[in-house]
Formats: C-alpha cells, structure tokens, sequence
C-alpha cells in the first residue's frame, strides 16, 4: 500500500478515541504470525487459510504470514493466492523434529516450493529449549516428559534443535545458514531456541550477510533490554505476539504431539520462557526503540477468536497502553 493510497493517521487522543479506531489502524496491518488450517485433531484450528484471509482482506489488512508447525507452508500460500485475491500472503518452514530437525533437504525444497519459503525458523516446540521443559503433573509434582518417559527423551528430546553457542556448527546448520543468505528476500526466523541461542544465530546472520532476521517472541523474552540493543545492532527485528499477554493458559493442549502423554500441561525448569506483561512490552519498545519490533497475533487456536479479531484486540490493547497512533501503525505495519 502506497503512501497516496494509505489512510491518514487518526488524530484522536488517549482521552478522546472512537469506537473504529482499532478498525482503522487495522488498514493496512499485516499479521505476521497467523495459525490457521489443518492441524491435530486432537486440537483442531480456529479458522481455515482462506478463510481468515477474506477476513483480512475485508478489515483493509495488508497481508498474513502463515506458520504450520507439521508443515512447509509455502504450498498454503500459493493455493490461498488463487483463491483470495486482494491480500498478500506468505508461508515459511519451522524446522521441527517432523522434518528432522536441521535438515538442509527440507529447506532447499520449501525455498522452491509453491510460493516459496519467505521464512525459515529454527523450530517452534521441538527445539531442545522447548522440548526440554513441557512436562505435566505426576502426584501434583511439575516433572518434564524427558525425566519420566525414556522414548521421549530418546526419540524427541534426542533429534531436537540446538544451536551451538561456540566452536564449529555443524554442516546442516552450516549448509542452512548459506541456503538462507543465497535468498536475500527470506527471513531468518530465530523460532523458539533460548535466549543465548537467538543472539548466537544473530551473530550468525550477521557474518553471512542475511540481512532479514526476526527474534521470535518466545526468544525475545528472554532477553535483557542491553541484549535486544545487541539484536538490533546487527539488524534483527524483534517480534511480539498477542498470544503473550492475552491467551487461555493452563490448558492441556496437542501443540505438536499425537501421543495423548505428550499432552503439555505445563513449562518446568528454572529458565523457562519469561512471562511478560503489556507494561513490560512497552518498557521494552521504550528502551530499544519502537522501529525494532513488530508484532503478529499467534492466533489460530480453537480457543481463541480468529487472527484478525486477534489483531484487533491487539490494537485496543496497545492503544490502552497509551502508544500513539503512528506508533501502532509503525508496529503492525511500517517495520
């Protein structure tokens, strides 16, 4: 969307805003984290791909971004582009443990699969900083399924991502990196390592020359506000997603397994992902800058409203916190 074609930023104050305000920051937004179509039926999906892109398209949304955590989604993007026109979309890879983890083969043919790999994130609950701390309650005790199911921890836990924080890589993620840095327009998506590991795979990107790199949200939580600066310096975006602040929590939930034992309860380990509230949010954009991070719903769960409800909300929420309108239109739009 052109500036000429783009509506003028409302001029409303923190006292003084109307009901629509939210539906128009939304003209224009793109979505950069949607969770819709097949999935587990044990934990089927909110809304189907087309679907929430005539929704999108409908609220004057710019584009959607879909991540599959079972599959490439570069092949949803092309059929949904034929089918619902009048919105950009864009589908990626996550390297989970249903594609081997780090499997070079994986990411040449979903660069060159249907509409073609935009992102390629480095796993989502199969990384060995997830896999390593979904657990459940046994005798009212937190206890990870690694600790209390061997074929887990041999089978899942064993082929999960890790990203080395010093001395030689590893020829996959070696080949991975060079994939990414040969295709300028795709992202390097830190998916959700620790910490340490996204800073690592942003040093990474940095000295390849892949010059599109987000931190996942999961990731960025993580991190000290000196240690997003860092992230920035070497040219990463920083994500926040709705799901973060506003989501049915403490559900049991099929995220990623078929085994009904797999079902995750809850995060063990002292260093878990970070909670963080909206305040911290905006704590964050304070101290690191607002033209760093962009945000996305993480919506598509049954239990949720669809990602462009999501957004929405979003919008109001970020409005209550007092952020101006440009500053909301820079983070679901402009960066």
């Amino acid at each position: 969307m052109s500036d000429a074609t783009r509506p003028p930023l409302p001029t409303e104050t923190f006292h003084h805003r109307s009901m629509s305000l939210p539906d128009e920051l939304l003209v224009g937004a793109i979505d950069l984290h949607v969770h819709a179509g097949p999935h587990l039926k044990s934990s089927p999906r909110r809304i189907d791909p087309v679907d929430v892109a005539f929704e999108a398209a409908a609220a004057g949304m710019r584009a959607l971004v879909y991540m599959d955590v079972f599959k490439e989604s570069a092949g949803t993007a092309w059929m949904v582009r034929r089918l619902a026109p009048g919105i950009d979309v864009y589908g990626g890879i996550i390297l989970n443990s249903n594609y081997d983890g780090l499997n070079p083969r994986a990411v040449k043919t979903a660069l060159n699969y249907g509409a073609g790999a935009k992102f390629v994130s480095f796993g989502a609950h199969s990384t060995h900083y997830l896999a390593s701390r979904e657990g459940r309650l046994v005798d009212g005790r937190p206890r990870a399924f690694h600790e209390i199911d061997a074929r887990f921890r041999d089978e899942e836990l064993a082929r999960a991502i890790r990203i080395p924080l010093e001395g030689a890589l590893g020829s996959e993620l070696d080949e991975i990196l060079d994939l990414i840095a040969a295709h300028p327009d795709v992202y390097l998506n830190t998916g959700h390592v620790s910490g340490a590991e996204a800073l690592r795979l942003v040093e990474l990107a940095h000295d390849r020359g892949i010059r599109r790199v987000l931190v996942a949200h999961v990731a960025r939580r993580q991190l000290s506000h000196d240690e997003q600066r860092t992230a920035v310096r070497h040219g990463a975006l920083l994500e926040a997603t709705f799901a973060d602040y506003v989501y049915p929590g403490g559900i049991p939930r099929t995220h990623y397994y078929v085994e009904p034992e797999y079902t995750v309860e809850l995060l063990v380990g002292g260093d878990g992902p970070r909670s963080e509230s909206f305040a911290d949010l905006r704590a964050a954009i304070d101290a690191v800058g607002i033209e760093h991070f962009v945000i996305g719903s993480d919506y598509g769960v049954r239990a949720t409203p669809s990602p462009v409800e999501g957004m929405r909300q979003l919008v109001a929420c970020l409005l209550d916190m007092e952020l101006p309108s440009e500053a909301i239109r820079a983070l679901v739009a402009d960066n």
